[in-house]
């Protein structure tokens, strides 16, 4: 049984993990509170569950549902750049639309996709054992979005996108376009939420409206704990810590749960674990700083 648990763990921390890369991209990178994952998740769970519920190949859906998060992460940045709406009030603003938009496109509140052919299924069809479709599923779309944010990072506008979340004011007065580089962020960020929240709809087989709520918080936990853990020396370190931590968090909860926490307080349990890593740095000060008065007191 714990061997079961402790796959369907991974499983879904590789699947979730690919929503936390795109986090990690308007968070870190671009320094943008983007609150616009919480709808693009769902948008991208929507749009595969409906086409693969309408007869469309799996593949065909889910590459759409990655166009669809692109699009509102566009209109999330074109809402900052052209209409200077505040980042955090643009996010909430695609959120709240993508909500009714979700319904529009399901046509329900949640769509069943059992014994409809998903991703993992194809997998299985050619001839990966059924047990570890979704591991192998999970660990190559996580490696390929590394690798692809990895390259695109050390790109003359990866440059720039770092730049701009660093010092945007610098990076203009060098003649860079940052609400180009802005919307281009926003996009590729939100696309990779979109993907993550297909491929979590097929795996779970349903997608539901309101399966994005809280994304934004498991997605901060995630790249906070895969900070501290595992560092962040470099840009492919960073990367690879992002991904883990999303696996560090899912196994959390797992044990938790098998502890005995209430799932219902499952969000109040994520919300310490984000406030813990955020005031970490300053509890570590405040610690030595302690030790070290501490020790002074004693050689007096």
């Amino acid at each position: 049984m714990y061997v079961t648990i402790f796959l369907g763990t991974i499983e879904q921390g590789l699947l979730w993990s690919i929503m936390v890369l795109g986090l990690y991209m308007t968070f870190r990178v671009l320094d943008y509170a983007d609150l616009t994952v919480d709808g693009s998740f769902a948008l991208g769970a929507a749009v595969a569950a409906r086409l693969i519920f309408g007869g469309h190949d799996p593949w065909t859906a889910t590459l759409l549902a990655i166009v669809a998060g692109a699009v509102a992460g566009m209109i999330t940045g074109i809402l900052h750049t052209q209409f200077r709406i505040a980042p955090l009030l643009s996010g909430i603003l695609s959120m709240i639309a993508l909500y009714s938009i979700n319904l529009r496109i399901m046509g329900k509140a949640n769509i069943s996709l059992l014994r409809l052919d998903t991703v993992m299924s194809k997998i299985t069809a050619i001839g990966v054992p059924e047990q570890w479709a979704v591991l192998v599923i999970g660990v190559l779309v996580a490696v390929l979005a590394v690798v692809i944010l990895w390259l695109f990072l050390n790109t003359e506008m990866g440059f720039a996108m770092r730049a701009t979340g660093d010092n945007a004011q610098m990076i203009r007065s060098l003649g860079v376009n940052t609400n180009r580089i802005k919307i281009i962020g926003l996009s590729l960020s939100n696309a990779l939420v979109a993907l993550s929240g297909a491929l979590v709809a097929q795996y779970q087989s349903f997608a539901d409206v309101g399966m994005g709520i809280g994304t934004i918080v498991v997605g901060l936990a995630s790249v906070i704990i895969g900070e501290v853990l595992f560092g962040t020396k470099s840009i492919m370190r960073t990367l690879i810590a992002v991904v883990l931590g999303s696996l560090v968090y899912r196994i959390v909860v797992a044990v938790v749960l098998q502890l005995g926490l209430n799932p219902t307080d499952l969000r109040l349990f994520t919300a310490l674990i984000v406030t813990v890593a955020l005031a970490s740095p300053i509890l570590k000060g405040k610690v030595q700083s302690w030790v070290a008065s501490g020790k002074g007191e004693k050689s007096a």
